[in-house]
Order: C-alpha cells, then structure tokens, then sequence
C-alpha cells in the first residue's frame, strides 16, 4: 500500500471502517469494520474496487479467518430514502462498529466524515488504499453487496443487477424505464424518483 497512515494511537485493537454501495440506484448500503491481527498480516491487502472479483472474495476469505474481529451491517433502502445516503452511510458504519465482538480501542473510518458515536477515532480520506484494515473493510463490504446484488437479480430479472450492481449504468436506466420502479429501487435518487413522477 502506497502512503502508508500511521495513527496517533498504539493498540492492537484499531479498526477499519468503510461503506460501499452509497452511488447505487437500489439494494442497500453496506459498511463493514475489521480489526486486523498485527500476528497474522494479510498480503494484498487494498482498495476492493482496484481488486478483480476472484482477489477480492479470496481476500475476504482471509479476513474473516484471521480478523481479530469483523462485522457486516447495513442501511436499508427505506432508510436511505427516509434519512438520505450520507446519513444512511454513517449509521450503515455505527452498525458495523458497534457489531464488532471485541470493542475497538481507536477507530479509522475512510473518507472525511465520522459517525456520531463515543469512540476515540478519525477519518481517512483515500483510506481504503492507506490503511490495511480500512482495506479489509472494504473488501468485506464489496464483496456482500456485490453477493446481495446477484441475489436481487434472481428475484428481479431483466434488471441486470448482477452485472451493474445496481449503479445507474445505461442498461440499468433502460430496464427501470421498461420494467418499472421495484421495492429495492432507492425512491429518493433522481432518476427513479423521475419515473414515479410521470
């Protein structure tokens, strides 16, 4: 990892912090924290979007074997629309953290925006690529989401959910125009809002 970020904290119990999915069209935003065992590092470990699919499943494979800690959690899609993304995002990572079974000493969270919670932490922005356990965050999140988003294309066919991953790609536009408007379409994104307008 490129520019490495060291922490004004000395622990073992650091977790990572990161969200995925706050561009999608539809399916939740997924967040994950990971503290990392400084006795049993992870090679490879980066940004999940700079990572092919078959890396980044091996890799999450990894982390939840040898993690000290790792949680999953989320924001529904009636909660993104209700409190809008960035809101959802940040509650989205206070899941995560407060899932975690060990509680974390220090938490680093990518990007430039903290969760209103009590724990001693800082934000880092382009943290996903500086930070290996943000790193793993990221891994973790991409990689249920993405399995999520395959999911909803077995329940929601035609909509190339599995392939897009519900970003508003032309393909994806072109199917909500047809199809219409589904019940894990983000309703307050504009383009979908749009549709239910005319």
């Amino acid at each position: 990892m490129a520019d490495l970020f060291t922490p004004d904290y000395e622990g073992a119990d650091i977790a990572g912090v990161d969200e995925v999915g706050r561009g999608p069209l539809a399916g939740d935003v997924v967040a994950a924290a990971v503290i990392l065992d400084p006795a049993r590092p992870i090679p490879g470990l980066r940004d999940s979007k700079k990572l092919s699919e078959a890396r980044r499943e091996a890799l999450a494979l990894e982390i939840r074997e040898h993690a000290l800690a790792w949680c999953v959690a989320r924001a529904s899609v009636a909660e993104i629309d209700d409190m809008n993304i960035l809101q959802a995002s940040l509650l989205a990572m206070h899941r995560a953290v407060d899932g975690l079974s060990t509680a974390p000493g220090y938490v680093l969270v990518d990007g430039n925006r903290l969760p209103r919670w009590d724990y001693h932490s800082e934000p880092v922005v382009k943290g996903d690529d500086r930070v290996p356990a943000i790193a793993a965050a990221s891994i973790l999140a991409k990689v249920q989401r993405d399995y999520e988003l395959v999911e909803l294309e077995g329940m929601y066919p035609g909509y190339g959910f599995a392939r897009h991953k519900g970003y508003p790609t032309a393909e994806h536009l072109e199917a909500l125009r047809r199809l219409g408007v589904t019940p894990v379409h983000r309703r307050s994104f504009a383009p979908v809002r749009a549709l239910l307008e005319e």
